[in-house]
């Protein structure tokens, strides 16, 4: 699976999710995706809200925050710009149905928050466009997870798309979330779905990021800010500041190279162990010519590179066409 250009199969996609720690400041959001970018993230992650269209009328604290934090239509254009003058994608997630088809326009894909992973007509709008989803699991089950993997998979089929690709994210909403709650073996429950997997991380630091990566995460969202200090914003003190998404990033590509691509092989740097360490059959001691070979004249002995065993069947029954010394390694020409 692509997401705009990077290969899942081949690379894990870490995502600094700025989400609103711009806190409205258009300034601080593009700061905050050269800093991404400098940090080795492949991708930065905004929310489109329409707090209206989010948040009841009688929520006048949570609306006015909203309304302060959220960002225009051109406000997102400027930032995808940004995104793409520094080499990273530009993601974020539609908070409404309004944003669904200027996201669309703008996104490689696109993300839906754990809030709406059940908000059926915001997973079908979203699944027509045809980009590719992050879906976020948090606050279901696996019951959750597969209608709406379902109501995803009908929606491409209405409108003749075969599959435009959707990531099945890990997700625990809770902020920060208690490391003994983070459940990183959910990915393994996950996995059984055939779908590739992503970690959302709102745990503290960055290693459950990196164990993500080890369970089979093929794309790592964390937040991100320029100061854990900024404000008292509640999304400050649980992102990554610059220098943790640096370690963050690190990490992940170490993880990465380290897992391989799973494949039971003899790896390049095996290969002078194994003359090494494998066994030759060897003679048990001296034997003359003309001997009959039985099981009791062998023995296993390294170097290999000889007979190996599991091949003493062309050796038992045979004569010996020249005498041995103890330890010498079989070979045909020793036969008559």
């Amino acid at each position: 699976m692509n997401i705009g250009g990077v290969d899942l199969d081949r690379e894990v996609l870490v995502v600094a999710e700025i989400g609103n720690n711009h806190e409205g400041d258009i300034g601080l959001a593009e700061t905050l995706i050269g800093l991404a970018a400098e940090a080795g993230a492949q991708a930065v992650k905004f929310q489109s809200i329409a707090p209206e269209q989010l948040v009841a009328p009688d929520q006048p604290a949570r609306l006015a925050q909203l309304r302060r934090f959220a960002l225009s239509q051109e406000d997102h254009q400027r930032l995808a710009r940004s995104a793409k003058e520094v080499g990273v994608l530009f993601l974020s997630t539609p908070f409404s149905l309004r944003w669904i088809e200027p996201l669309a326009a703008l996104c490689p894909a696109l993300k839906i928050a754990s809030g709406d992973n059940d908000f059926l007509p915001l997973l079908a709008a979203a699944a027509q466009t045809g980009r590719p989803i992050l879906l976020s699991t948090g606050m279901t089950d696996l019951g959750g997870v597969m209608r709406a993997v379902t109501m995803i998979e009908t929606a491409w089929s209405e409108r003749g798309i075969d599959d435009a690709g959707l990531v099945l994210m890990h997700c625990v909403s809770a902020y920060p979330t208690p490391p003994e709650q983070a459940n990183l073996s959910v990915l393994t429950e996950l996995a059984t779905l055939s779908r590739p997997l992503g970690y959302s991380d709102h745990t503290q630091g960055i290693a459950a990021a990196v164990l993500a990566v080890a369970l089979g995460a093929r794309v790592i969202e964390k937040h991100f800010t320029i100061s854990k200090a900024h404000s008292s914003f509640r999304d400050h003190q649980l992102s990554a500041d610059p220098a943790e998404l640096r370690e963050l990033v690190l990490r992940v590509r170490e993880a990465q190279t380290l897992l391989g691509d799973g494949r039971k092989r003899l790896m390049p740097a095996e290969r002078d162990t194994a003359v090494a360490a494998r066994r030759s059959i060897v003679a048990a001691r001296d034997l003359p010519a003309g001997h009959m070979l039985d099981l009791s004249d062998l023995t296993w002995l390294r170097p290999g590179g000889g007979l190996h065993p599991g091949q003493e069947n062309r050796l038992i029954g045979r004569s010996l066409a020249r005498g041995v010394v103890a330890g010498h390694p079989f070979a045909t020409a020793d036969l008559d």
